[in-house]
This record gives C-alpha cells, structure tokens and sequence, in this order.
C-alpha cells in the first residue's frame, strides 16, 4: 500500500525538492513517528527511480540535488534526532518508536548516499559506545548518542558496511569490547543488535573471521577471568552465535559454503565456560551453557566425524565424539541432560526419580575408562546439588556422593580429588545436613555423620600414596578458611580421626591443625569442642609423619589441648597418646641443639632425654636484672607439666621402672630449686615463680581426680609418689610464699605474683590435708601471722599520695585473707584456737562503723585507689605500662571483701560488740553495701555477694522487705543480662537461685512479705519463660526447690518448710508438662550433645568435661522423682499432690477448650501427653474419695478430640480407676448414654428376641462426627474388660450391660467405630460366652447377633482394606500385647508409649535417666522398669486412630465455573459473520483489541494453546502467533478454546523463524517481554507493559530457548510465595495478559470518559 501511495505522489508531483521540504523537519525539533515513517517511505520510493539509468524521468542535476537532499537527511534530521532521543535517557514508548523510526530511515538512506557516508556516520557513533563504556552516568553530551541507540544506529549501517571488511571488524571489536564493560542491561542488546546484525551480513570468508574473531576474545577473556560475570556474558554471547559457531558443514558438493575452521568443540576453555555455565548461580547461565551442550552433542551426531580430528596439544579433552560409540554417547548427554534439567526444581520428590541416571552417568564413564567422558562432568552434576535452595536436595547430593563407589578407583579418586577439598569441604559446612535421619534415636550417629566416615577411609585409601599427604593437608586447612559450626567440625573431625594410620602429615601439618584449634574449634558448646579436640588429636596420632616432627614440635602442638575439655590425664586419649609415643620412642625427628655442629647427624631423642633436657632448659635463668619482671608465662610451665606426666604415664607399665626413680631423675633440677627457694637468697625471683607455676600445673594436670572420673580403682601412684617428694620440701615452700606475701610484694606486678603463691598454697594445703602433723603445723603457725599481718595492712590509715608499694600491700593482703576464708568454708582446714582470733578480729574490722554518729559500714565495699605515677615514685613510662590492668586488681580486691564477709557471717555473725539494738541496723547497712556491689563489680565476681546475701537476706525479711525486694530484683536483672554469657550466666542462676530461693524466703506468705513473694513469683515465671529459649534454666531452679522442699539424703523434711510448696505449685506443674518445642537448629544441636555423650568414655570430653546437666528432660524427671517420694499417709504430701492434679487438669482442659487447632508433636499435643502421664503416676497415691470427685473429669476428657497418644492415656486411666476402684462402673457405663445423646435418643429395650435387636439396631440415626473419638475411647476401655469384671460384685449384670452396650455401636455408619465396637464385642463376647453355653436366659437370646457379628467381621477377608484394617487394630500394641495392670511402669508411661504411639523422639524419657537422679523412689506397686520386655521390643502400628471428623465428602458443585460460548448471535445469524476476518467479526460485536501481540510458537500441547486462545480473545490480544495453524482443527485444542479462535487474528510463525521474526517486531518498536527468572527480571506487579507489547511464550518443559533469552528487552516474573519452581505457561500468559489488560483498560476508560458527549 505504502509503495503504490508513493508511486502516485510521484508520478503527480514532478518537484521532488518541494516533496522533500514538506516531509522534512527543523533540525532542533522532535517529529511525530508518523512524519519520519513517510519520509522513509518516500525515500524508499525514490530508490527505483535513482537506480534508472534513464535521465528522461530524472535529469542529472535533479538527481545530484535529490542525492544532497538524502545526504542531508542523514546528517542534518538524523542524527540530530537520534541524539535528541539520547538526551532523554528513558525507555519509554516514545523514546522506542522514534529510535526505531529513525533508525528505519537511516538504514533506507545509506545505501543511496556516498559509499563513504555509511563508514563516516559508524566512525563518529561508535565512541558513543566507548563513551558509556567509560563509566559516565546520565545523559550523553550535546550530539552524543547513548549505548543504546548507537548499537540502533550502527546496526542499521552494517548492511551497508558489509563490503568493508575493515570498518566490519572494527564494529565487531567494539561490540565485544562493550560486551565486557557495558552494564548488564545493555550487554544483551549489544549482542542482538550489533553481533547478529553484522554475523547475517556477513558471508564467506569474512564470516569465519568474525566467527573465529569472537570465540577467540570470549575463550581467552574466560582464561583471563574464570569468574561468575564473566562466564554469564561469554555464555550469552556463544548462545547467541551458536546458529552460526555450530551449523552443521555443507555437503563437499556445494563449493558455495566454506570449510569449517571455527569449531568450538575442539577448544577446552570453550567446555570450560559450558561447565561454570552448569553450575552458575544465574539459571539463565545454566540454561545457556546446557543450550550449547545439547547443541554439540546434535552437531555431532549429525555430522558423524571424529571430535577432536586429531589429538590436542592441551593437557586434557573434556568433550569427544566417536561416530562408532555414537548411540552410547548419545544416551549418555540425553541422560546429563534429563539431570540437569531436573535439578533446576526445588522439590525432592521430582528430583528424586531421575538420581539413579547419575548412576547411569557414572557406570558409563567407569566402564569407559575416562576414554569419552570426562569425570569433571559428574562434578557439574554434584555441584549444582550442592548449590540447591532446597536443603534436602542439598543433603541428597551430599550422600549421594559419601556413597560413590567409583571412588574406589584410584583414577576416579584424584579426578575428583580438588572437588572434594574444595566445593564438597564448603558443602559439609552447612549444619543442616547432619540432622537425624528418619528412624533414628535421639543419641544415634547422624545418618550423614556415619557415611563421612566410610567415605573418608574410601577416598583416601584409593588416592595414589603419592597425593595423600597434600589432600589431607588442603583438606585440614579447608577447614581454617571459613567459620565452622559445632557439628560439621565434629563430624568431619571424627572422619579423620578414622582413617587408615600413615605418614602424611609433616610439620605443615601440625602447624594447620594448630591454626584449627585456635581459630575454628571456638564453639561454645563445650562438650562439643572437647569432643572435637579428642577427635584431631586422635587423627593426628594416626597421620602424623614422626621422622618429619621433632618432639619438641608434638609437645608444644599439645599445649592447644585443653586438661578440661579434651586431653585429661587418664582418660582414653590420654592412654592412647602414651602408647603412641611409647611404639614412635627414638623415631623423632632429632632437635639441631645449639652446641651441635653442623657436620655430625643429630643423635636420636628419647621421650625421657626430651623431658631432662626440657627441665633444666625450663629452670636455666639468667641473673635478676634488679628490677620487678612479670610473672612467666604459664603455656611453659603447661608444656612442660604434660610432658612430665606422659613421660611417667609412659614409663608406668615398663617392667622395672620404678615411679620414684622417674620422677626423682627427671624433676631433680626442680627438687632442688624447691630446697633453696626460702635460704638461697640469690636465687633468681623468676627461677623461683617458674618452679612454682611447674609444681602447680604438675598437680593440677596430674590430680587424682581425672583417674577416679575414667574409673581406675588402683591408687593413682604417679601422684602418690609425687606427694612424697614434694612433702620433703614443704616448710620451704611455705616459708618462701609466707615471706614473699608478707611484705616483699609491691609493684603491680606482684599482684598477679600473689594469685599464683596463693594457688600454690591452697594446693598445698588440700594435699596434706590427710596429714595431721603438717595440717596442725600450716594453721598454729602459718595462717595466724598471716591473718594478723594482712588484717595489720588493711588498717593502716591511706596515704595523702597513694603509692604502688602501698596499694598493692592491700590487694595482696586481701586475697590472702579471701584464700583463708574460702579453704575454711570449704572445710578443708579446720579452724584452730589460734586462727579463730584472728578472724575473729577480721570480723570486727569490717563491721567497724565509720564513726560513732555515722551508722555506715566504712571497711565494706572498700575499693583500692589507682596510685599516682610520677618521678618520685619511679620511672612514670613503666609505671603507666604496669598499672593498665589496675581496673581487674581493683575489681578483685572488692570481690576477695565478700568472699571474707560471706566466710565470717556464716561462721562468726554480727560481732558481739554491735549492740543487739544495732544489729538490725549493722545487716540492713552490710546488705545494702552488697546491692552496691552488684552494680560495682563485673558479672563473673559477683558470686561471693550472692552467697553473702544468701544468708542475711532471711533475717531481714520481716523488717526490711523493700530492701530485700530491691536486692532480689537487682540480682535477678543482673542474672538475665548474662543470658548469652554462658561463662558467667551458670554459677550467676545457682548463686541468685540458692538466695532467692532460701528456705527461710520459700516460707514467706502475704500476711508476711506480700511485696516479696509478689516479686519471688514474677522472678519464677521469667525463670521459666527464659527456660524456653534457653535449656536448664528450669533445672536449676527445680532442683533447688525439691531438694528444699523434701531432702534426698534420706531424712524427714521440715513440715513448715515443704509447706512452702503449695505457693509455688505452679513451679511443679509447669515442671510436670515442661519441654519447649525447639528450632531445628538447636534440636540438632542436643542431639549431637547426646550422641556425644553416648560415646561415653570412649570420647574423653565425657570425662574432661565438667557437663552440668542441662537436659530438657530434667525438669520433668526431677519433678517426677519428687512425686514418686510423696507419702500417701502424709497429709501435706496428700494435699499437695491433689492441688497438683487439679491444676494438670485445668491445664488439659485448657487446651482441650481452646479453639486453636492442634497438630501431631505440637506443643499443645506434648503438653496433654505430658499432664495424663504425670496423672497416671501419681494415681496409686491418690485418696479413694480424691478419685472419685475427680473421675468426671477424667470422663469428660474422653469426650474430647485427643491425639492418638493422650487417648491411649486416657484409656489406661480409666481402666486404673475402674479396677481399684469398681464401684465407679455405673458411672462409665452413663457415658455411652451421653455418647448417645450427642447423635439422638436411641429406643431401649431390657428384653428382645433375635429379629427385634436386629430391627432396631438397623433404625439408629447417623452419628454426628463429633462423637466418633469419644465413643471409641469408652470402647477401647471394654477391649481390656478382662482385668476390670474380676473386681466387680455382679459380673453377669455388667457382662449384659457391656453386651448390649457394644451391640448399638456395631451398626453404626462410621467404619472406625463399628471397629472398635467389633473389637469390644469379640473381647467381651469370650468373657461371656461359657455363661451363655451353661442357659444364661438372658445371655442366650444375644448370641445368635452376637455370633452373626463376630463372623461377619472375621468373613473380612474379601472386603480389601477392611480386612487389612480388622487385623491391624487386633495387632496394635495397646489391644495386643498391652496389659493395663502387669505393664504399669516408669518406663511404659514414659518411653514405651510414647514411641509405640509415634510421638516424637524427644518425648520418649529412657529409664535410665530416672535413675541417674538418686532421689527418685520406686516401689514393688510402682516399679521403674517393667518387668516383661514384650511391650518395648513391638513396634508402632499401622492401626493409628482418625480423631478427626470425615473431611473426604464431595462437595460436587461448589465453585464450578460456568463454561460459556459465544451466544448473542443465533446459528442462522453466525454464518455470514464467520465469512469475516476475525477483526470486523469482532468490530461487529462491539469488541475491540488491543496492540499485544502473544507468540506461543514454542507451545506444542493443543490443551495450552487452546485455553491461551480463550484467554487472549477475552482480553483483546491482536494476535496470537502459533506454530501451526493445524492446531486449530485438533479437537483438544477445540475443547478449551470454545470457538474463541474464530473472533481472535491467528499468525502462523515457526519456531526456527523466531529470531528474525522478533528482529522485524522489534524494528518495529515493540517491546519484547518474556516471562523467566533471571538476576535482572521485573517483577509483575512493579513493570509497566509499553502500549506495542510482544509477549513471547516458552516451551512446556524447557522453557524460553537459550539463543531467545538475549532478544528480550525485559524479563518479567511473577512473584511466588511456594516451594513449587513454576507455573504452568496457559497460567503464567493468562496474568501477564491480564495485568496488561488491566493497565491499559484503565488508560482506555479514562480516554473515554473524558471524550465529550455527542
């Protein structure tokens, strides 16, 4: 139409200048598209008419002036233009249009100019493109154009520039060098724009250049960058180019198609970037790079030549094609494929079906031998696993690879070998991995944990011995690269410790797991890092390479290990490290010794020789240099303590090696220290204070007690013999620590001197306290003076200028004062006459007023001043240095006040010279001073306080309560603030708890101390909101509480004191249903504690660690084994457990009332579970009278919808009451009349024959499903009817009573209860069937019905499931082998049911756990395990009852929608109309379409294309695009589209003409938008759509092919709340459609309505 218009233009308007200058613009303006689109169209009228040789039509000099006008045009309206359009930096429909339209226009116009004038105008756009590649933001300069339009431009030039060789690659390499720089927004349509264009224009041999010219730059820019960027642009640059990189040859035939020499597949980078592409994080990277994956494959199967031709010069082929293997190479990259693909989904249960094709991958590649196919492609596989949103995918592809047998082969293990150390060592660090698998116990290994370490033994026993060492050595340092959770550490730790025995690590190697110990295993949890060290020092015993180590290297690489945690002296790691160095004795590496000379071969070191030497290297000091030195520091006193003992350790068992003799020769230069240490007054103060921190750490890493933790019986001798010689040489030893303390210590220096001389003499004192001669010694003489002369320090008057030597007199007299008075509360010295006077005297000093008028303690909360510096009192520079730990001296003196004052009120009190008015006063003012404390001193010193106030708190509370108030509330406060510093928050709860809850304040009642025990009772309830969040909070307090309440040692507890327990029952029953529901993470955590645990001392943490225990489960077994010592006879006992049980059954009630609905496991199911097994053991203590008012309860609990385990409970409960107490059977049998009168009356009948008994069971109403759980608890009460009609008086009137009760239930409309019903009858029916053979009348007349139902159920065998079902419920554990009286146990109630009822396994209290806990009593009545093993050795059922209500019915017309056809017209009328293009059809209708365009040509199922034509033609789509116009006839495609495509345009566009299709819509101005997930998408509900939108569809199962993905100018995504990765593709267009529609529906009507009205 354009070209006919323009020829009549012509042919009547000769002047074609005047044409040009009324189509023409001003340069400076911004035309309408519709202007540029007509003079584009007269142009291209123009050029038949230019190209005439002929001048009749057209002179020479109007040819010569038309061209100028065209030149013209280009330059002057052009370009102006096009950088008009730059200025505006947006990409909005305007901007768009007039692009394309320029664009148009220029493309028309360079043919026709000059040959040069396309080269110029490229020349001067393209630094456009170097401009914004520079970095420059916003709009473009004056006449620059943007990126973006300066790819339009140079795009639309190529054609013209294509016989230019030069300027063609010149573009090109501006192309890719944009492609590297530009943002990612715009590299894509560089590559469509740019590289397309110029690859379509190009042919021949330049083609193979531009080919060979882009594979070039892409592969050596990989090489260069190997990172995610990189590959995600190499990768969309290859896929768009893959057309052209990977068409298949020619036939030799045709002359016309060059020879291939541009082949990608023969270049490893190019398979190099296809492999990252595979595991990218983009999806649309691994789209792409499988893209071109699938593509070699098809190019070479099609082609059938050898790939590579001939071998390569690299190292490695990662991709070869061999046309003889063609169908197995083919199977194999079909089933990567199907892999990869499949992995690209979130769910377990769609990937799950295709894992065993990597078998397949795998067993291909092994029986060929790495020959085709590479193992770096099975890696891809597992990697992109490993990088799966989903955490169980994750885990899948983790085991998938512990259980890998092709590792087994030494080829496939190093193949594999920098995998493992790498990507799979950053997987194993995802804790989730190592939770229990299903089926597992709590305390068993990790499924995950156990496979790590077969596979560990598997890798490293397959590696070539050569490699091993450098593995394991990258593997160790893995392991200091990132941050490590307790958990994975531990396992993988535990993996190592496994392996095979062998030289592989060096000293490299000891320093990495050094570096381990210090900077990863820093986990909290203390079992576990203990655990860990045991696990990499055991490891390392078996790994390390002893002639590549010294032992001075082993020994100092112990010093990381801690006593207290990991390497304790006698435990297993112990033992084992002595027998390791005992079988390595003389293999060492010798030590080069400084005297050594440099020819001769170091001699071989022993163990022995190393600790001599070590000794007297240790103790070899120089002369004192006159001035006070720090103390040594104390990592070599550690070394060298431990060599000592694993020396002796050693030696022990070596026949005739005497112990005394080891340790006489090898501590002999420390004896003889010791000897001189108070007479040689030349003796070196550091030689002094280094024998001293040697002799302490001998007995602290060596005492006795570690052996009696591991369980030796024997004597520890080592130690014994240590004792001896260290007795000889005590006096000197206290003399030179009682001279030094009293008086030779003034610098600051000397305080942490004084700490260590007191550790030493605390040692001393405890180890001779089985000495009484030494004992009576050290308290007549040693501990007065010292006592005296410290207290003498104290109250010397404070300087006007406070000085060192002063101050630290007082921090050191002190602390000696606080050791004293802690080793006598400790009760480790008894206090003598003499030592009472001084302390005493002590005692009267710190309660000494400040003056008479002033009632204030002076000497409490005294605090040690900073002294001055200055040239007077040395030099200031070092006097500045030492005192910058002044704040903790000060902060520990304070703390040594309280731990005196705590010692001296138990021991002493108020002293007697405070008048008896005054001591009221004395304490209010001592506690007081103790609140000041709290806030003065840092949390880890406060304990001595809390003791303190432990005991003056109770004799205040009468008369001081808001004191005691304001010091129980501080303390708590402080308490709270430790919540997350587990190394002070411990001792901190059990100080303030043993304060707070003081017998005497447990006593307190509202008459009393109402402010107080509101306070004691809030504190209670925090204290078990924070044993939620944090486990053994509830604990502690329990504990405490019970151990007051009713000692465990045996004797009768206070009445007025266990009384207290009824203010704070909520404590025992909210002990009684304890246990939060914790995270997943922290559950994990417990149970690798407990697995740990497990381990027992085969793990040497479980015996180095002092492990409170910190169980969930303790508060419940702790409150249990109180109930279980409760009295009957004892009428508090009786009254507390009565009020207890009352408030268990509020709390069920609780829940049973609430309208939450409750899930298996949940809190509130735990919770029910909890309160009737607290019931059940404590029923046989309950009074008859107590049981019988509480019975409805029990009743009405049967009436509730209970979970499988509370009802079994319940059950049980019932059956208990009824056989103790039988005169309670009228009351059960009322509740099946309740029962009945929840559904309707039911007619009864005391006498009935046969048919009658039929007729009206058959007439019972349908129940309500309300009642079914309620009626099959009483029924399943009559299934144990057996133990209960022993104990009644009238057997045969409830035998009848029983029978006609089960007989109604037998016709009922549910299955579950005719079971049940069944069930009963057959139970009770065996009980009455021997009265029914001797002529019961009344029995008789039933048993032809009864006889008929019973055979009835047991004919179940052709009925399927029921029958399936009759036999379960027979089989299950409670109607089976469960007998409610033989079976009453501890261990039934609280471990068997709840794992035969599948509770969760944390539920289950193992009965060890009770008796663990001394305290708990068991009696012949109540036994704590039971006494059959049949019950615990069943497994859960398959027969679990359904609770819940029939949730299955149909509901068969609710939300139907409607399926309506075109109806206004009738039959006759439609004829004509369907005669029409769809577009006036619908312009008939009043229907009107909008400018969307949807492409579905890459759909193929007729059922999707068919509900997409509905669906556009009801939103007004333009087009619709298919790949056929066949499917319009497919009657599946007719189902869903309901004759829609008669009223909608159809285009038929096929899938290979795609690209060049949407290259004309977008010169067009459309907007192409495709729907996929990609790191640049938009999401729906924020995008926008352009009026003139092309919305491109992708394929069912694969999507938008790779090679579209760059034509795109916007991916929109549609956000998603599920786990599923996709919708499907009818869905996803119909809200895209829709939110199009929406858009401009609203536009439209506004449009509309402001038109005025005609």
């Amino acid at each position: 139409m354009h070209s006919v218009l323009v020829n009549a233009v012509l042919s009547s308007s000769p002047d074609l200048l005047l044409l040009f200058e009324s189509l023409t613009w001003p340069s400076d303006s911004w035309p309408e598209t519709e202007r540029v689109e007509a003079l584009t169209a007269f142009i291209e009228g123009l050029a038949p008419l230019l190209a005439e040789s002929d001048t009749t039509r057209l002179s020479a000099a109007k040819r010569s002036s038309v061209m100028a006008q065209i030149d013209s045009v280009v330059w002057t309206r052009c370009l102006p233009l096009l950088a008009k359009i730059s200025a505006e930096a947006g990409e909005g429909t305007r901007c768009r249009e007039s692009t394309a339209a320029a664009c148009r226009l220029l493309s028309v116009c360079a043919p026709l100019c000059d040959r040069a004038v396309p080269g110029r105008v490229a020349l001067s756009v393209l630094p456009s493109l170097r401009q914004d590649r520079e970095g420059e933001e916003g709009a473009p300069g004056p006449g620059r154009l943007s990126a973006e339009v300066a790819s339009e431009v140079v795009a639309a030039l190529v054609p013209s520039l294509a016989a230019d060789e030069q300027l063609t690659l010149i573009t090109l390499s501006s192309a890719l060098s944009c492609v590297k720089t530009l943002p990612d927004a715009m590299v894509s349509k560089i590559v469509v724009r740019l590289l397309l264009t110029v690859l379509s224009c190009c042919g021949g041999a330049i083609l193979t250049r531009v080919l060979k010219l882009v594979l070039e730059d892409m592969c050596s820019w990989h090489r260069a960058a190997r990172t995610h960027v990189v590959a995600e642009r190499t990768l969309l640059c290859l896929t768009a180019l893959s057309e052209h990189l990977l068409k298949p040859h020619s036939p030799p035939s045709s002359p016309s198609s060059p020879h291939r020499e541009v082949d990608p597949r023969v270049s490893v980078q190019f398979w190099r970037m296809v492999q990252d592409g595979l595991t990218h994080r983009d999806s649309v990277s691994r789209k792409r790079a499988l893209y071109l994956l699938k593509m070699c494959v098809s190019l070479s199967e099609e082609e059938g030549l050898r790939c590579p031709l001939s071998p390569s010069e690299e190292d490695e082929i990662l991709f070869k094609w061999e046309p003889s293997r063609s169908k197995l190479l083919r199977e194999f990259w079909e089933d990567f494929a199907l892999v990869m693909e499949t992995l690209e989904e979130n769910q377990i249960h769609v990937v799950r079906p295709v894992l065993n094709r990597i078998d397949t991958l795998i067993q291909t590649t092994v029986n060929e031998g790495q020959v085709f196919f590479h193992p770096s492609w099975l890696l891809c596989v597992y990697q992109r696993m490993f990088h799966s949103e989903n955490k169980a995918l994750m885990r899948e592809g983790v085991c998938h690879l512990l259980e890998l047998q092709v590792l087994q082969q030494p080829a496939f293990a190093l193949a594999f070998s920098q995998f493992i150390v790498g990507p799979f060592m950053d997987v194993l660090s995802e804790t989730s991995l190592f939770h229990k698998s299903v089926g597992q116990s709590v305390g068993d290994c990790p499924e995950l944990g156990a496979k790590l370490q077969v596979f560990m033994v598997t890798f490293f026993t397959s590696l070539p011995s050569e490699h091993r060492g450098r593995m394991l050595l990258q593997m160790i340092r893995q392991l200091c690269s990132k941050h490590w959770c307790a958990a994975p550490l531990l396992f993988l730790c535990q993996a190592l410790s496994e392996l095979p025995p062998g030289p592989l690590l060096g000293i490299e190697g000891l320093a990495a797991l050094r570096e381990v110990l210090c900077c990863t295993v820093i986990t909290h949890q203390v079992l576990l890092r203990g655990a860990t060290q045991c696990f990499l020092l055991s490891g390392a015993l078996r790994l390390i390479d002893v002639s590549a180590v010294t032992l001075d290297d082993v020994f100092s690489f112990l010093v990381h290990f801690r006593a207290d945690e990991s390497l304790s002296r006698g435990t297993q790691i112990w033992n084992q490290l002595c027998s390791w160095l005992l079988d390595n004795e003389g293999s060492f590496k010798p030590r080069i010794m400084d005297g050594d000379s440099t020819g001769a071969s170091p001699k071989k070191e022993t163990v022995r020789g190393y600790v001599q030497s070590e000794v007297h290297s240790y103790l070899r000091v120089a002369a004192s240099a006159g001035h006070t030195e720090r103390v040594p520091d104390s990592r070599e006193a550690d070394k060298l303590s431990r060599a000592v003992l694993l020396c002796v350790d050693m030696e022990r068992n070596q026949p005739g090696d005497k112990i005394d003799t080891t340790l006489e020769s090898l501590l002999s230069p420390l004896l003889d220290t010791l000897s001189r240490v108070s007479t040689n007054i030349y003796l070196p103060l550091r030689k002094s204070d280094k024998s001293l921190q040697l002799l302490l750490r001998l007995f602290q890493l060596g005492g006795a007690a570690s052996c009696e933790r591991a369980g030796e019986e024997r004597a520890d001798d080592v130690m014994v013999a240590m004792e001896r010689l260290i007795y000889k040489l005590a006096d000197p030893i206290h003399e030179f620590i009682l001279r030094r303390l009293l008086g030779e210590l003034q610098e600051p220096f000397d305080v942490e001197r004084a700490e260590l001389y007191l550790c030493v003499l605390r040692q001393m004192v405890v180890l001779y306290k089985s000495t009484p001669q030494h004992h009576s010694k050290t308290q007549q003489t040693y501990f007065p003076k010292l006592i005296t002369c410290s207290l003498k320090v104290l109250q010397e008057p404070n300087q006007q200028i406070l000085s060192v030597a002063n101050q630290v007199a007082r921090a050191v007299a002190m602390a000696s004062l606080a050791t004293l008075c802690g080793l006598l509360e400790q009760e480790v010295i008894g206090v003598q006459p003499e030592t009472l006077s001084a302390l005493k005297s002590l005692n009267d000093y710190f309660y000494s007023l400040v003056s008479s008028s002033c009632q204030s303690l002076g000497n409490l909360n005294k605090r040690l001043q900073k002294p001055k510096t200055g040239d007077d009192l040395g030099d200031a520079g070092v006097q500045g240095g030492q005192l910058q730990d002044w704040g903790r001296i000060a902060a520990n003196f304070m703390r040594d006040q309280w731990i005196c004052l705590s010692f001296l009120i138990k021991a002493f009190g108020v002293p007697e010279s405070v008048e008896i008015s005054n001591r009221r006063d004395t304490l209010k003012a001592a506690v007081s001073c103790a609140v000041e404390a709290l806030a003065l001193l840092p949390s880890g010193l406060v304990l001595p306080v809390l003791s303190f106030m432990e005991t003056v708190l109770p004799q205040l509370l009468l008369h001081e309560e808001a004191l005691c108030v304001e010091a129980v509330t501080l303390t708590w406060e402080l308490v709270q603030g430790l919540s997350t510093n587990a190394l002070d928050f411990w001792p901190a709860l059990k100080g303030f708890i043993s304060m707070a809850f003081h017998r005497n304040l447990l006593q307190l009642t509202d008459a009393l101390a109402p402010t107080l025990l509101a306070a004691l009772k809030q504190i209670a309830t925090e204290l078990m909101e924070l044993s939620q969040s944090k486990s053994g909070v509830l604990g502690v307090l329990l504990q405490h509480c019970c151990h007051t309440w009713l000692p465990a040692d045996g004797h009768a507890g206070d009445a007025a004191v266990f009384s207290t327990a009824f203010s704070h029952i909520n404590i025992l029953a909210e002990a009684c249903v304890f246990g939060p529901v914790f995270r997943r993470d922290q559950r994990l955590i417990q149970d690798v504690q407990m697995y740990v645990e497990r381990l027992g001392e085969e793990c040497a943490a479980n015996v180095a660690v002092t492990s409170d225990n910190r169980d969930d489960q303790l508060p419940r077994t702790c409150v249990l084994a109180f109930l279980s010592r409760l009295d009957p006879s004892n009428l508090q006992h009786e009254r507390l457990m009565e009020e207890l049980v009352m408030n268990l059954l509020k709390k069920d009630n609780d829940i049973s009332k609430s309208k939450v609905r409750y899930y298996s496991n949940s809190l509130q199911h735990r919770i029910k579970n909890r309160v009737w097994q607290s019931l059940l053991l404590l029923l046989p203590k309950l009074r008859e009278e107590f049981v019988a008012t509480v019975l409805n309860c029990v009743f009405e609990a049967g009436f509730c919808s209970n979970h499988a385990s509370v009802k079994y409970l319940i059950e049980w409960m019932m059956i208990l009451i009824l056989v103790h107490y039988p005169h309670h059977m009228d009351g059960f049998w009322a509740c099946f009349t309740r029962v009945s009168s929840l559904s309707g009356s039911l007619p009864t009948r005391k006498h009935c024959i046969t048919g009658e008994i039929v007729e009206l069971f058959s007439s019972i109403p349908a129940q309500d499903h309300k009642t079914k759980t309620s009626i099959c608890t009483f029924l399943s009460v009559l299934v144990h009817f057996n133990v209960i009609i022993p104990h009644l008086k009238d057997k045969a009137l409830h035998l009848r009573k029983a029978l006609d009760i089960i007989l109604q239930w037998c016709f009922n409309h549910n299955f579950s209860v005719r079971l049940y019903a069944l069930l009963a009858l057959k139970r009770v029916w065996s009980l009455a069937g021997f009265q029914a053979e001797e002529g019961a009348d009344e029995l008789r007349g039933m048993s032809t019905v009864i006889l008929a139902c019973l055979n009835q159920a047991e004919a179940m065998q052709s009925t399927g499931n029921a029958n399936k079902n009759w036999t379960r419920i027979q089989e299950h554990f409670f109607f089976g082998a469960f007998d409610p009286i033989s079976d009453y146990s501890v261990e039934t109630i609280f471990y068997t049911f709840p794992s035969l009822s599948e509770m969760a396994d944390e539920e289950w209290i193992p009965p060890w756990k009770f008796e663990k806990l001394l305290c708990f009593s068991e009696s012949p009545s109540f036994p704590l395990r039971n006494p059959s093993p049949d019950l615990s050795q069943l497994q859960p059922g398959d027969w679990i009852q359904q609770d819940k209500g029939d949730q299955n019915k149909e509901e068969r017309w609710a939300e139907v929608q409607k399926k309506i056809t075109p109806w206004r017209l009738g039959i006759q009328e439609q004829e004509p109309e369907l005669q029409l293009v769809p577009q006036q059809r619908a312009a008939r209708l009043g229907k009107l379409h909008g400018a969307l365009l949807v492409v579905a040509s890459l759909i193929d199922k007729p059922t999707n294309l068919g509900g997409l034509c509905r669906t556009c033609e009801i939103f007004g789509a333009s087009t619709l695009v298919l790949d056929s116009l066949r499917h319009v006839s497919d009657k599946h495609f007719q189902s869903l589209s309901v004759s829609s495509e008669l009223w909608l345009p159809l285009l038929e566009v096929k899938p290979m003409e795609l690209t060049d299709f949407l290259q004309v819509k977008k010169s067009e101005g459309y907007c192409i938008v495709g729907v996929e997930q990609t790191a640049n998408s938009r999401s729906l509900q924020d995008y926008r759509f352009p009026e003139k939108t092309l919305l491109l569809l992708g394929n069912e199962r694969e999507g938008i092919p790779a090679n579209l993905l760059q034509m795109f100018d916007v991916c929109v995504e549609i956000p998603q709340q599920g786990v599923t990765r996709s919708l499907n593709v009818h869905v996803s267009a119909a809200l895209l459609i829709w939110e199009y529609t929406r858009q401009h529906l609203a536009s439209g009507s506004a449009e509309v309505d402001s038109k005025p009205e005609n």
